[in-house]
Formats: C-alpha cells, sequence, structure tokens
C-alpha cells in the first residue's frame, strides 16, 4: 500500500528556503575569502595626490625626465643599492628604425636652418645647437649602418617608509643622487595611482612617461649591479648580505694592511680575527697575536704553533734592550737611535707614564730625569760595546739590570730613577723583562698569552712584546699579520697610544698587517692616536655595537641612519665591512672544522 506523502506547512517551506539562502551565502563567503586576491591584498589602500597609503605604510612615485647628454656605466648602481626600500621599474619599447631616421633627418635639416639664420643675423655661434647637429648626425650613422637601434625609455621609482617625515628624508636622498649626474625627477602628482601599479610586478606602463635613447644608453642603465668586494685572490672573509655574493679579499692589495674591528662583547669579534689568521695561514701568511684572554690557545695548538705564557712564575724572557738583526743598510744605521726612543717610551709606562691631572698633563719624567734616563741608556749600550756603528749591533745587549747600575753610579737624578726601577731588578716585578731573551719565535702563528700577568704590568708587557715583534719584522720581510687583541690598554697611556700608532703608520714599508681589536670603543675613539690608527687602516669590521657606541663610530664612518640603526641590532656574525672606499654588510661564514677550532662559546665547546 502507498504510503502518503506529508503536506509542508507555507511555514516550513519558508524556513527551508531561508536556510538554502543562508547555506548558500555561507559558501559564497568562504569561497570568497580563500581566493589569492585575498590573501595577499592589503587591508587598505588610500590615495592621495603625491603619496598614498598602503596598509601602514607610506608610498610615493617619482619618474625620471630629464637626462645629461652623456650617461655613464653604472649611473644607476648608487639608487639600485641604496639602504632605503624602493622599487625600481623599466620600461624600453623599441622603435623602427626607419621612422627614427626619417625624424632625425627633418630634425637637422631645422637644426641647420637654425644655424644658418643665426649667421646670416650675425649672431654669436651656439655651442649647444652645433653639438645637437653633431649628435644627430652621429646617431644616423649609426643607425644606418645597423650599430646602434632606437627606444623609448621610461624610468619610475617608487618609495617606501614608516611615516610621510620618513618619505620626505628618502625622496631628497634619492633626488640628491640622482642630481648630483644632471639627471632629473620629479613627482608623479595627481597621478599615485597609476604610478603604484606602473612599478608592482605586473608590466603595467601606466605613467607612460617617456624619453628617446638609443642603445648606447639604455645599456648604461643595466640595473642588476650592487656592491661588490670580490677579488681573484685573498680569503674568504664571508657573504655579502646586498647580493649573496662572496667576500673574497686581500688586505694586502690596499695602500696599507691595516685593519681596526669594533665590537660589544660577544658579537663575534675574536671569531671573525681567528678565521682570518687560519685562511691567511693557508695562502702563506706568519701570524703573531698578543692574547690579553687566553683566546688563541686551541687555535695555536691545532695549527702547531709557538704559545708563549708570560708571567713571573714562567721561565719566558724577553729583553726590551734587543736590537734588531737589520740587513737594510739604512735601518742597521738608524736601529740604536730608534731603539733608545722606544725604551724612552718603555720607561715612562713603567715609572707610572704622563697623568692628567687638573686638564693638564703631568709627565712621568721631568726634563732633568729624561735627559739623565737618555744619557744612561747610552752609556749602557756603551759599556757592553754597542754604539751607533752597525758592525757593534751584533755583541750580546744589556739588560735593565745594567741600566740600574749605570743610574746608580751616575750624577744628578740617577739613583732616583734607580729606585723607582728597582722593581723590576731586584723586587716584585724582577725576572721577566730584567734578564736576557730565551724565546725563539720562528713558526708560522706565534701567540703572546699576558693573561697571567697583574694589571699593573700588561700595559708594560704589550709594550714590549710590541717592540720585540717589530725587531723581527724590520729583520726579515714576510707577509705577516699582527693581532693585538683589547688594543684599548695599550690607548690608555699616551707612550705606549704612540707606538701602536708608529707600528700602524710604518707597517707597509715591512709586509705587514697590523689588526686592532677593541670593544671599548669609546675609549679607544677618545684618543688622537685611536682616531689616527683608525685612519691609516685600510680596512675596518664594525660587529654589532653598544647604542652609545654607535653613534661615536657614525661619526667617524659618516654612516647612513639606516645603517647606524643596523649596526645595533645585528646578530652575532654580522656587521659592516669596510675595504677601501667600499663596504658591505657581510655575514662572517665559517666551516664546521674551522668552527669547531676558533669558537669561543662554551656551549659550542662542549658539543665539540
Amino acid at each position: 500500500m502507498a504510503r502518503k506523502k506529508k503536506q509542508l506547512t507555507p511555514a516550513e517551506i519558508a524556513a527551508q528556503q531561508e536556510a538554502m539562502e543562508a547555506a548558500e551565502i555561507q559558501r559564497a563567503f568562504e569561497q570568497g575569502t580563500n581566493t589569492l586576491r585575498d590573501l595577499i591584498s592589503p587591508s587598505a589602500i588610500e590615495i592621495h595626490s603625491d603619496y598614498f597609503r598602503l596598509g601602514n605604510k607610506y608610498g610615493r612615485t617619482m619618474y625620471i625626465y630629464g637626462y645629461p647628454r652623456m650617461l655613464y656605466t653604472g649611473w644607476l648602481s648608487s639608487i639600485i643599492n641604496i639602504d632605503e626600500v624602493i622599487d625600481v621599474s623599466m620600461y624600453i619599447y623599441p622603435v623602427e628604425s626607419a621612422v627614427v631616421m626619417k625624424n632625425l633627418r627633418t630634425k637637422v635639416t631645422q637644426l641647420e636652418a637654425s644655424m644658418n639664420l643665426n649667421m646670416e643675423k650675425g649672431k654669436v655661434r651656439d655651442p649647444e645647437l652645433e653639438a645637437a647637429i653633431t649628435d644627430a648626425e652621429e646617431l644616423r650613422d649609426q643607425l644606418q649602418v645597423g650599430a646602434e637601434r632606437f627606444f623609448r625609455y621610461g624610468l619610475y621609482i617608487t618609495m617606501w617608509a614608516d611615516s610621510l617625515d620618513e618619505m620626505k628624508f628618502v625622496q631628497q636622498k634619492i633626488e640628491t643622487i640622482l642630481g648630483q649626474q644632471m639627471v632629473f625627477s620629479k613627482i608623479a602628482n595627481s597621478q599615485q595611482e597609476q604610478g603604484l601599479n606602473s612599478t608592482m610586478p605586473q608590466c603595467s606602463d601606466q605613467l607612460q612617461i617617456r624619453r628617446n635613447m638609443n642603445t648606447g644608453a639604455i645599456s648604461t642603465s643595466f640595473p642588476f649591479t650592487s656592491a661588490d668586494l670580490t677579488q681573484d685572490k685573498g680569503i674568504l672573509y664571508g657573504v655579502n648580505m646586498h647580493n649573496n655574493g662572496l667576500v673574497i679579499f686581500d688586505r694586502f692589495s690596499l695602500e696599507n694592511a691595516n685593519m681596526v674591528v669594533f665590537a660589544k662583547s660577544g658579537a663575534g669579534k675574536s671569531f671573525t680575527v681567528k678565521l682570518e689568521a687560519l685562511r691567511s695561514m693557508m695562502i702563506g701568511a706568519e701570524i703573531l697575536i698578543i692574547d690579553p684572554e687566553n683566546e688563541y690557545q686551541k687555535l695555536c695548538d691545532a695549527v702547531g704553533g709557538s704559545y708563549i705564557r708570560l708571567s713571573l712564575n714562567s721561565d719566558v724572557r724577553i729583553n726590551p734592550f734587543d736590537l734588531p738583526k737589520v740587513i737594510d743598510s739604512e735601518d742597521a744605521n738608524d736601529a740604536l737611535r730608534a731603539n733608545l726612543v722606544t725604551l724612552h717610551g718603555l720607561f715612562r709606562l713603567m715609572l707610572g707614564g704622563n697623568q692628567v691631572v687638573g686638564g693638564s698633563v703631568v709627565p712621568a719624567l721631568t726634563a732633568n730625569e729624561e735627559a739623565d734616563l737618555d744619557q744612561a741608556l747610552i752609556d749602557t749600550y756603551a759599556r757592553v760595546g754597542i754604539t751607533s756603528d752597525p758592525l757593534t749591533h751584533q755583541s750580546t745587549p744589556p739588560t735593565i739590570a745594567n741600566l740600574y747600575d749605570t743610574l746608580a753610579h751616575m750624577g744628578g737624578s740617577g739613583p732616583s730613577l734607580a729606585q723607582r726601577l728597582r722593581k723590576y731588578t731586584t723586587g716584585t716585578f724582577a725576572g721577566i723583562f730584567s734578564q736576557q731573551s730565551n724565546i725563539d719565535i720562528n713558526n708560522q702563528m706565534v701567540v703572546f698569552n699576558i693573561r697571567d700577568l697583574e694589571d699593573e704590568l700588561r700595559p708594560v708587557a704589550m709594550y714590549i712584546v710590541l717592540s720585540h715583534i717589530w725587531n723581527i719584522v724590520r729583520a726579515e720581510q714576510k707577509k705577516r699579520l699582527l693581532i693585538v687583541d683589547e688594543a684599548w690598554q695599550l690607548m690608555q697611556h699616551e707612550d705606549s697610544a704612540n707606538f701602536l700608532f708608529s707600528l700602524a703608520k710604518r707597517a707597509r714599508k715591512y709586509y705587514l698587517g697590523l689588526t686592532t681589536i677593541t670593544q671599548d670603543v669609546e675609549d679607544f675613539m677618545s684618543t688622537k692616536m685611536g682616531r689616527a690608527i683608525v685612519g691609516n687602516s685600510s680596512m675596518q669590521l664594525l660587529l654589532k655595537q653598544s647604542v652609545a657606541a654607535v653613534d661615536v663610530l657614525s661619526d667617524v664612518f659618516k654612516l647612513t641612519e639606516e645603517e647606524k640603526r643596523r649596526l645595533s641590532n645585528f646578530p652575532v656574525g654580522q656587521g659592516l665591512f669596510f675595504a677601501g672606499q667600499n663596504h658591505v654588510h657581510i655575514q662572517i661564514i665559517a666551516s664546521e672544522t674551522e668552527e669547531g677550532l676558533i669558537t669561543t662559546n662554551p656551549g659550542q665547546k662542549k658539543q665539540a
């Protein structure tokens, strides 16, 4: 028996229809929210006459309307590499050569007619008119033989910023760069929407502001240029963060091979320098290191280097009276005099150094004491047979103990100076610098560790070690790197700062590259000698800095606002790498094996 179908009431029918309509609306809404347009579109866009706002960002489009008579290769690279957020679009439209030839013929006829008319009227010659005729004729010749083609060229730039004030700053920067090259730009007033569309990656030239150019002029605008620091020889320093290229550089190819490294603690400065030292050894360079914190022993042991630990309890001895065994006749004649000057600075440092009291410098030695010390030094050398004659320089040099005896038995301020030097001969600091040298640094890597020296003796030790190294460098010229870690300790004293500066200034002559490392940027840069050392260093590496140091470095290195902002926020191992006139944002990279040898991170050491 057939079952009777239930009849729906009008109310039920209406409810079913409403439910179906609601489901359809829900499906349409869900489909709309999942489209690509909804996923990538900004929350809002606001168009004004001279700027637009896209979400939280402000933008402004400008176009190029004027060019100089001659364009040179790479003229656009300064805009491509600018440290701001910009979009650059180029539109190039080829034009039939026959059409151009016809127009050029007409143009040349008009120009020649104008020139003839001026001549008939007796007017002064117009160089601009003559140049235009010459250019047009040359272009006609090139087009005729197929050596050139003709194009219509449009160049648009959209700038982005977080505020209108920042936008104005970016605009002024771009206009200045372009203006220096006689390239003129304008804001696309009342066409900002068209400008935005023209610089988006959709190949839609809605501004249609173009300029006639031939093949040669178009080629100078090649956009794929970037800050580059890559040479055919040298070592790998890291990755160029501007273009992901490799920074391969030979520091000895610059006017000098000196380098300064500034970074706060933990930013990776020692890691970077050790990596450079390890790779430099692979190309034959010798490495000399002054290590105040025992950071280089693992690397030194791994490469079979000499690790010299200086302390009052060690058997290591360095005699500051040693003379360099120089071969160069000019240096040989001056060897004793140069060492006497060095010893003057050393003994001033030993006797307390020059002090600043009430804004004035109080010298460690009076004028009479300086004169007596100078005579005592000359007499001390003379007593062992060493004079200004280079043939006598092979004799065994004197020691501080010999100087003590000389001072004690001379008149004037000699006995007083002898008493002040007593702690270095028979007192607390006796032994380490008061006996004949017993070290041999004939090795490709030599590290002088001064961690275990007392704080008072540490600047003296760094000075004497530097002097000893300098004697060796002058004796035989080889490619060498001298690394002075925590150099700020030397900059605290006038004599040691002057000596370090003299090394930086004269290193190039002896094929030496000086690397100074410091984390106390303010102390280092606050001195005249500190700034002079930076000025005599063709390479600089700025890793992450404290906020206070950023302002100091910004003034010295003329950093942009963006570079200043980044400098205090760099992750470990990233920084600004300066080489001569070029600088790039660099990421220091090392292989797993290299990292195991040079890391100072306690966690990584444990894993290794």
